[in-house]
């Protein structure tokens, strides 16, 4: 064996796989990749070290669990080389792939493909990226043809849908009719009847929700077995059971202020904005409800929003910040008009309408707001205690030896490669290469991807520190900090103090016996009131049970 053959031989790569819905996921799709990439490794005599698969995560996106490990681990030198089986495993959009491409490149890890060559040369590159383009157009173009073939049914009055709304049943597609509702003989009652409970006898929709309970009457799909107020708010604001279903009345965009701030989002648009009732299109269905009825329950459900007891703004200094010892949040209510607030278990709310798991009492938020801003207060204005604590924290931060699990300067050279593909996406959207929608869906994963490996290195930062010990600051230095803060802490209004707590405080949790609260004083650099000594003591965390 030569000496050429042995090193082919001993060719150490990675193989990527990737599929975008569950369908190609049962279908063996992975499997199939895998077979025809292991045969291929085979073929030319490469040893398979690591495998990295995305099962149901989409093309359209590059912010994948699964990619992104092996972006990182390329720099690692695990491997030399990665094999893929086609460059639509990698990505859909021809941007996607240069951008990873060169990456990998970058890194000095060869790119290879089962179905096509990699390109080798700047010719080679030329044509992969005409293909590629192609290849983006005429997904595009699928695309377009299969939302205009769905404009043409909806205005030729056929039903868009999968499933029908509750009180209907959805009768298929045949040879010879298109997909229609039908109306369910069991659940128009329902419907009807939750109409006429709300237009009639004026019930909120967890009133509803209690009644349909006490009936046993269960939605379709719920793992729970109980109807949730979202379900009947959509429910009754549906004006299909008038007889005027509809299509196009809303799209999908991705969310300004999601509620999971999750950094790998297999679907990135989840959620939807309404388009004005002109632009949709109407599709006839069978009528259940008269249009009397259905236009009485709009207001009572507009009168309920407004004179809804939840409206009644009222002051709360712990909120999103107080947990019960049960480990849900607490939420403010406040009985009698704010007469009276407490701090109550949201398991209730989450239970509802069956019973709670929770048996703890509400906190009276008046006092304990009170309690809590008044140990604050006690902690900010007292250099002993602060002293106290930053000894504490220098202690612990002596003894501890741990190291950082964060390789910091593979992270900064992955920053500044990534700020290299936001500038070069800047680039083209200044040469108008790319439309401005397409600017900022490419833009979003980056300066996402950029602000999670700067808490990375900022976490990598603290264990280093924590490692080595920090540097105890002196009393006279601790001493201008509270009289200056004591000073800033008089006659503050409820907005301000709220401000404090939010900063200082992390979570309060406990019931009537014990409180405890866990927080740190978010201030790196003490010259604001020093003379430009960093101080670590302002980092340093205090629980206090009381």
């Amino acid at each position: 064996m030569t000496e050429k053959t042995l090193q082919k031989t001993n060719k150490l790569i990675a193989v990527y796989g990737r599929v975008s819905t569950s369908n190609q996921e049962s279908e063996g799709t992975i499997e199939t990749q895998l077979s025809a990439v292991n045969e291929y490794a085979n073929k030319h005599g490469y040893k398979i070290v690591q495998q990295y698969i995305d099962n149901g995560w989409s093309g359209d996106s590059i912010v994948r669990p699964a990619l992104d490990q092996l972006r990182v681990d390329a720099k690692k030198k695990i491997w030399e080389a990665v094999l893929i089986y086609d460059p639509d495993r990698l990505a859909r959009r021809y941007s996607y792939q240069e951008l990873v491409m060169d990456e990998l490149k970058e890194a000095s890890v060869e790119i290879m493909f089962v179905t096509v060559s990699a390109p080798k040369n700047s010719e080679d590159k030329i044509l992969y990226g005409v293909r590629g383009l192609f290849a983006e157009y005429e997904r595009a173009k699928i695309a377009e043809r299969f939302r205009l073939g769905k404009v043409r049914k909806a205005k030729e009055g056929h039903i868009i849908a999968t499933e029908a709304p509750y009180g209907y049943d959805f009768i298929k597609k045949t040879s010879e009719e298109q997909g229609s509702y039908k109306v369910n003989k069991r659940e128009v009652s329902i419907v009807k009847n939750i109409f006429s409970w709300v237009a009639d006898e004026g019930m909120t929709l967890r009133k509803i929700v209690k009644r349909l309970q006490e009936l046993n009457i269960q939605p379709r799909k719920s793992k729970r077995g109980v109807w949730s107020t979202s379900t009947l708010s959509t429910l009754l604001r549906n004006k299909t059971y008038i007889g005027e279903g509809h299509y196009g009345a809303s799209y999908a965009v991705i969310p300004e202020n999601p509620r999971k701030k999750d950094v790998y989002k297999k679907i990135k648009k989840t959620s939807r904005r309404s388009k004005p009732e002109n632009e949709w299109i109407i599709i006839p269905t069978p009528k259940i409800i008269e249009e009397d009825l259905f236009k009485r329950a709009q207001e009572r459900l507009s009168s309920n929003s407004q004179m809804s007891v939840r409206n009644t703004k009222n002051e709360y200094l712990l909120s999103h910040k107080i947990w019960c010892v049960c480990g849900c949040r607490r939420a403010g209510e406040g009985p009698q008009n704010g007469k009276y607030l407490y701090y109550r278990c949201t398991d209730r709310v989450k239970s509802f309408p069956l019973k709670s798991n929770c048996s703890a009492k509400g906190l009276n938020a008046r006092i304990v707001d009170d309690v809590i801003w008044k140990k604050i207060v006690t902690l900010l204005s007292s250099p002993e205690l602060l002293y106290k604590q930053a000894e504490r924290w220098i202690d612990k931060a002596s003894s501890n030896k741990a190291t950082s699990t964060v390789d910091t300067t593979e992270t900064h050279l992955e920053i500044n490669n990534l700020k290299e593909q936001e500038a070069r996406y800047n680039k083209a959207y200044g040469a108008g290469v790319i439309e401005l929608d397409q600017l900022k869906e490419s833009l979003f994963p980056i300066k996402n991807r950029i602000i999670l490996l700067k808490k990375q290195i900022d976490t990598a930062k603290i264990e280093v520190q924590s490692a080595v010990g920090g540097k105890l600051p002196r009393k006279d230095e601790v001493k201008d900090f509270v009289d200056n803060t004591v000073s800033l802490l008089k006659d503050l209004n409820f907005k301000s103090k709220q401000e404090i707590v939010r900063r200082l405080v992390e979570k309060v949790a406990g019931n009537h016996e014990k409180l405890t609260i866990t927080g740190y004083i978010p201030i790196s650099n003490i010259n604001v009131f020093t003379n430009n000594r960093h101080c670590w003591f302002a980092q340093c965390r205090q629980i206090n049970t009381f």
